[in-house]
């Protein structure tokens, strides 16, 4: 399929597949913080106790995203996708009928299982059937589903959940797995894979691994991680504490803090639209360079320049929706990465990148809390300015993909 020059049926059902269960793996992360005070008040759960299960669930998804990123390329991208939205949407349903914390927290895991094995295999899916010169748009495109799912979260958590209550609102989960259970008998296998999968389907997980951090691969995954690290510290510097930030420090209320995490999402979903435009025009370089320094700018004028930028009406929430149209680089890790890395380690490599880089953010919360007691919550925040600019700058250290052919990395 990636080699025919136009877009067919097939094409539009795969996207639609990963975009949607890139949708609904963020609405699940984001939906567990919107219910946190039900679940403190109907099951007499402390603070720290749901503190630890997210965590526990965090790091689930980085466990789940390395276990089925080395799946995929053994038992392939469409069955593995499947695979991991109907695992977190299990672990999201099993979430409604919790009658204990310890309950909670494994049905926390469950749902991290499949959240974190979901975007790497998706990205794959699409990378290896669209053609070359589309990769890197529908790549980014694919990304756009996580504001898609904040939002909805927001929307389910904030508002529709008071009513239905937080067990009900679990129970909705199930809607991604009977979208797969409709539609899986339509969809094609990656043949990229499938023309390759003689060559290693035989191997096992820790084969995967090996053969990632050989001597042929090693560099390629070393600065990829650097990379994924700086990008993924970038976005929870910014995001993990703006709302606390925004009412408590700069004294918005709440409909202000809501508009401005809106604008912020609104930003979002055009920077990663955008961005595959720009990556296939300009290359993979530059369009990373691009976004990511107008992510740095923005971040550093609405936390350490505020009071400058302030007394202009309005301009502060143009640098919100800028922040959040600079995030747009990271709807280029899909395509990137899948042109680093050859077929028969890409699910594996892409996977075991991207969440080891997630994993790597539980000490954020840490740093942003003591850099706020020294100083206050701009700095903390301000900090992902830093990683955004090293963002523009180590994707030098890649060589450019623009126009690589999927079948040439075997």
């Amino acid at each position: 399929m990636n080699e025919q020059t136009k877009l067919e049926k097939d094409h539009y059902m795969i996207f639609g597949l990963s975009w949607a269960g890139w949708v609904f793996d963020f609405y699940d992360l984001v939906l567990f913080t919107f219910l946190i005070t039900q679940l403190q008040t109907e099951l007499n759960f402390s603070a720290e106790m749901l503190a630890l299960c997210l965590g526990i669930s965090l790091f689930a998804t980085g466990l789940g995203g390395i276990i089925f990123g080395a799946l995929g390329d053994q038992y392939g991208r469409k069955k593995v996708l499947q695979w991991t939205i109907l695992i977190y949407s299990l672990g999201t349903l099993l979430c409604a009928f919790s009658w204990s914390f310890y309950s909670l927290v494994l049905f926390r895991f469950i749902t991290g299982l499949g959240v974190g094995g979901e975007w790497a295999t998706g990205q794959i899916y699409i990378n290896e059937t669209f053609p070359d010169k589309l990769r890197a748009k529908f790549g980014a495109f694919m990304q756009s589903g996580a504001p898609v799912g904040v939002i909805l979260a927001s929307i389910v958590g904030g508002i529709v959940s008071p009513i239905i209550g937080w067990r009900l609102t679990f129970l909705v989960s199930i809607i991604p797995a009977i979208t797969v259970i409709l539609i899986r008998k339509y969809l094609k296998e990656s043949d990229v894979w499938i023309q390759n999968k003689d060559q290693y389907v035989n191997r096992n997980i820790f084969q995967e691994f090996k053969e990632l951090v050989s001597k042929e691969h090693r560099k390629i995954f070393l600065i990829s991680l650097i990379l994924c690290i700086f990008g993924m510290s970038a976005y929870w510097y910014t995001y993990s504490w703006l709302p606390t930030y925004l009412t408590q420090e700069r004294g918005l209320a709440a409909i202000g803090t809501t508009i401005g995490i809106v604008i912020i999402q609104c930003g979002d979903f055009l920077g990663y639209t955008s961005f595959g435009f720009v990556a296939e025009r300009l290359g993979r370089r530059p369009a990373f360079t691009i976004y990511s320094f107008i992510m740095a700018i923005s971040i550093s004028m609405i936390t350490i320049c505020w009071n400058q930028i302030n007394a202009i009406p309005d301009l502060i929430f143009v640098f919100m929706f800028l922040t959040g149209f600079g995030t747009g680089f990271f709807g280029g890790f899909g395509a990137l990465f899948s042109e680093l890395f050859p077929t028969k380690i890409r699910n594996t490599g892409v996977g075991t990148v991207f969440n080891l880089a997630r994993g790597a953010q539980f000490i954020t919360p840490v740093i942003i809390t003591l850099v706020a007691t020294y100083f206050d919550l701009s700095y903390g925040i301000g900090i992902a300015a830093i990683f955004a600019l090293l963002v523009g700058i180590w994707i030098w250290t890649f060589p450019e993909t623009k126009g690589t052919s999927i079948n040439e990395l075997n």
